[in-house]
């Protein structure tokens, strides 16, 4: 399914309405929203920061280098912080408090986009990664109750995949395939920008099979599709 000019408009109003009127952009532990953002201080050093709902800073937990975005277990009780592209590391952290568990390193050949999201019943973690030497985006498998021991990939079924979700039924996993090559030997170049073709993959959690892809149209392939809001009705903004 092509997206066109009208379809990518008539998105973004979409998009507006359920950050308007949908669930708070953080998450609750007991009673009390809180927030998550990597940030960088003024000493200069990465840390996950916790706010609380009223954007007090709460809790600041030391980054080995700049991080992007965080899973949060089912239960709250953990967040995985992401490096930013082409880091590979991934800081397992508890919550509220942000100290730190363990890290997780992506293995020879990958490295993380950023962005992860846990099963529905907590046991998996699914990461985004680019296999740098075959340009071509996966899904790292991590088995959570086995020290985030990785267990293998997924295909993302396109070039640079950044934000991960999960669909309402816990069966797939919503992808945002940003269409961009990299590569850690120039980590901010952008490799492929004439034949760039971003795509929203919807892939079978089961066994990683295509399930459905919806690109831009041809007038529209540079505009990099890279975050997801998934709603608990089955809306993807």
């Amino acid at each position: 399914m092509a997206i066109d000019r009208r379809h990518c408009l008539a998105g973004l109003g979409s998009a507006a309405q359920l950050g308007a009127g949908g669930a708070p952009a953080g998450l609750t532990l007991g009673t009390d929203p809180f927030f998550l953002s990597a940030a960088r201080g003024t000493d200069g050093r990465f840390r996950l920061v916790t706010l609380d709902a009223n954007g007090r800073r709460a809790e600041a937990a030391a980054l080995p280098a700049r991080g992007h975005s965080a899973a949060i277990s089912p239960d709250r009780r953990a967040a995985v912080v992401f490096a930013r592209r082409p880091g590979t590391f991934a800081l397992v952290t508890d919550m509220p408090g942000g100290d730190p568990i363990r890290q997780i390193n992506a293995p020879s050949g990958r490295h993380f986009y950023g962005h992860g999201v846990f099963s529905a019943d907590g046991t998996l973690l699914y990461a985004t990664e680019n296999d740098f030497e075959a340009a071509r985006g996966v899904i790292g498998v991590y088995d959570v109750q086995d020290g985030y021991t990785r267990l293998g990939e997924l295909p993302s079924h396109g070039v640079g995949p950044h934000d991960i979700g999960l669909s309402a039924d816990g069966k797939m996993l919503i992808v945002a395939n940003g269409g961009i090559e990299t590569h850690p030997d120039a980590p901010r170049v952008k490799l492929n920008l004439d034949s760039m073709r971003p795509s929203l993959a919807f892939i079978r959690r089961s066994d990683g099979s295509l399930i459905e892809k919806q690109v831009l149209a041809d007038d529209l392939h540079q505009l990099s599709i890279r975050h997801l809001a998934c709603g608990t009705e089955g809306r993807i903004a």
